[in-house]
């Protein structure tokens, strides 16, 4: 009999402890994130403007080898190709200090998304906490909920804490 009102007791106790569960849509709280937004048009913009620099050297550094494809003519084979080995190596000097600016801008680009996404972590934990969710699940894509009701979805209410938060 005692074991029979523990056991009960027991049960009592596990069903009054309703776990609260919720889960957003990483993909579109990403998306519609304006942090996010702005991080990626900065980036598209330094991108671009990495790219015109690379095609406006690389067309200088065209004209200065066809310059010299027309002088070496009247050079002998040995001072052509000393200029000629001076030019390959300035144009992998060149290729290499792009690339050096490229990889920079990379790794600057992921270490702002990087924390943009721990930034969004802290909020969907915070919001969790302040409105008593046991558990907040990440769906959207390679997300883990394969489905939940529309009630449960806590995206949009994430998303416009985030949005208002960054727009102080």
């Amino acid at each position: 009999m005692k074991k029979g009102i523990v056991l009960l007791v027991a049960l009592v106790t596990v069903a009054c402890q309703q776990n609260k569960i919720g889960y957003v849509d990483n993909v579109k709280l990403m998306d519609g994130y304006q942090e996010k937004i702005d991080i990626e048009a900065k980036f598209k913009t330094k991108v671009d403007a990495l790219t015109k620099k690379r095609d406006s050297i690389s067309q200088a550094f065209q004209l200065e080898l066809q310059g010299f494809q027309a002088k070496a003519q009247k050079m002998s084979q040995k001072s052509a190709q000393e200029e000629y080995t001076l030019l390959q190596q300035k144009g992998q000097f060149v290729g290499q200090q792009l690339q050096q600016e490229e990889q920079q801008l990379q790794q600057n680009s992921q270490t702002e998304m990087d924390s943009l996404v721990s930034k969004v972590k802290k909020e969907i934990k915070a919001y969790g906490k302040a409105n008593g969710f046991t558990y907040i699940l990440g769906g959207g894509d390679g997300g883990a909920v394969l489905y939940g009701q529309d009630a449960h979805n806590l995206t949009d209410a994430v998303l416009k804490i985030l949005n208002d938060n960054y727009k102080k």
